[in-house]
């Protein structure tokens, strides 16, 4: 009895010696693959990606799994994206902060100026990029009740009184600036415009404001959630909500509205001299024909205007413009949006 008492033991002591040996191999094989050159390999690489609200699913969704494809056949490795949305202004003041962020999609040519002038990028780096850096645009639209019961049909019928609009917040978010220009504009190319049309637009629309938010993805929720009888937003925005079975809505096409152009960045500090490669890879295919077509697919209109009739779903706009019409992002931010808005049209509206 205790020959086969011993006996056990010694088996069990060499099975404990055999598994805690294994458990040690183990806990060395893990530290020291990724330091082997095969280890290194299969181990996938990373993409950080910072950017404005609405173009997350058509980055998340369509364009990165298409460039994960493209990438695994070329090099035959996986690469993931590690990626952050927010408001524009919101995403900027994060980059500034210094957040690790290799690329960053902003809403506005305004917020990567604010980057060059913080030092986060090195100068006005993205203009050099194919379109100036800008990826994709979007219209600004109104969306509107089901059957338009306050028979909105233009910018101008949102300064009526009884109008509730809820409007993104200019101090975060790109879209606010967007829809500023947007309506000042719709007001001053109209061919008997006076020289205050601007500014009277800005004012009467203003004035119905009734909730804000931070984004324009957020807004689009609030609006869903029942406030307000109007909101001004990226048509891109408005054509991902239908399809994905928000609320019910209708699209109003203003006669005239800005195209928004929706900017690139790349922060070089943040890219070590061993992923270059795949961060340039990327930014490549961003204006390549498969990513174009994706981004019409989603919504957005395409930087190669061929491209745009595959969407039926793009609204028809008498007077499209742009903010090259008003100089700009640096001139238009100083002269209509705080000269104008902030200085007058803010200080009017108070009591």
């Amino acid at each position: 009895m205790m020959a086969n008492s011993s006996l056990l033991c010694s088996r069990y002591g060499l099975l404990l010696r055999i598994a805690l040996s294994s458990l040690i191999l183990a806990l060395i094989i893990w530290t020291v693959w990724p330091l082997l050159p095969f280890g290194r390999s299969r181990r996938p690489q990373t993409i950080v990606l910072y950017g404005f609200s609405i173009i997350e699913p058509a980055i998340t969704k369509s364009v990165f799994p298409a460039f994960q494809k493209k990438w695994m056949a070329q090099t035959g490795q996986e690469v993931e994206m590690i990626a952050s949305f927010a408001g524009s202004g919101t995403v900027t003041n994060q980059l500034i902060m210094g957040v690790p962020a290799e690329l960053a999609i902003l809403s506005t040519g305004l917020d990567a100026a604010r980057l060059s002038e913080s030092g986060t990028i090195n100068g006005e780096t993205w203009k050099l990029l194919p379109y100036g850096g800008v990826i994709n645009r979007s219209p600004f639209v109104i969306l509107v009740r089901p059957g338009n019961p306050k028979k909105i049909h233009d910018f101008s019928d949102l300064t009526r009184p009884g109008i509730r609009i809820v409007h993104p917040d200019p101090f975060t978010s790109g879209a606010a600036n967007w829809a500023i220009i947007a309506e000042y504009g719709s007001a001053v190319r109209q061919p008997d415009a006076d020289p205050d049309a601007g500014r009277s637009m800005l004012l009467g629309i203003w004035r119905n404001v009734v909730a804000q938010a931070g984004s324009g993805r957020a807004v689009r929720t609030q609006f869903d959630n029942g406030f307000g009888d109007a909101l001004i937003t990226y048509e891109q925005d408005a054509l991902w909500s239908h399809s994905h079975g928000s609320a019910p809505f209708e699209i109003i096409y203003p006669h005239s509205t800005i195209l928004s152009e929706h900017t690139l960045v790349v922060i070089d500090r943040n890219i070590s001299e061993k992923r270059k490669e795949l961060v340039q890879a990327f930014v490549d295919f961003l204006w390549s024909e498969e990513a174009q077509r994706l981004f019409v697919e989603n919504g957005f209109r395409s930087v190669d205007e061929k491209l745009n009739s595959a969407n039926r779903s793009f609204g028809y706009i008498a007077d499209p413009f742009f903010i090259g019409d008003f100089g700009g992002w640096q001139q238009a931010k100083r002269t209509i949006i705080d000269e104008i808005w902030k200085n007058r049209v803010l200080k009017e509206l108070r009591p």
